[in-house]
């Protein structure tokens, strides 16, 4: 599904004349196919939907990392150009959740795999990962997790 809206929306960037849009989307579909290759080598099917999804978050992050550094840097073309390139990206994800949202599923999953400790948090982490792929930013739910069961 993901891949067919992306494929989707090359041909609507390409009859709008849409640079910066067609060359991201391009640029995605280069590195899904990368993604494919990858786990093909690995004997693993195609990728589905949600590993699409984690590889969307990847490049935004990469995105994110590479603005700070142009801002610093200041190479305000280049830190817009990237910018645009998480605009694009980020129409793929699904709403991410709010602050209070992730608290109250981290409890939820905390109370349903009955962690008692921090020895329990990649149980946590993994039910989030099952439940909420695409919807939160795990880097930022880990610590929350962390700061739950150590509290």
């Amino acid at each position: 599904m993901l891949r067919d809206d992306i494929n989707n929306a090359v041909k609507e960037a390409m009859k709008a004349k849409d640079e910066r849009k067609l060359s991201t989307l391009r640029m995605v579909n280069s590195t899904i196919k990368n993604a494919d290759i990858d786990a093909r080598g690995q004997g693993k099917p195609p990728l589905s939907d949600a590993d699409l999804l984690a590889v969307l978050q990847k490049m935004i992050k990469q995105r994110q990392e590479a603005v700070e550094l142009y801002d610093k840097g200041g190479r305000a073309e280049l830190a817009r150009q990237e910018r645009e390139e998480i605009e694009v990206i980020s129409a793929y994800l699904p709403k991410q959740m709010s602050e209070d949202e992730v608290k109250k599923a981290i409890a939820d999953a905390i109370g349903e795999t009955g962690a008692a400790g921090m020895k329990d948090m990649g149980k946590v982490i993994a039910v989030l990962r099952a439940k909420y792929a695409g919807q939160m930013d795990f880097g930022k739910a880990s610590g929350l997790v962390k700061a739950a069961l150590s509290g």
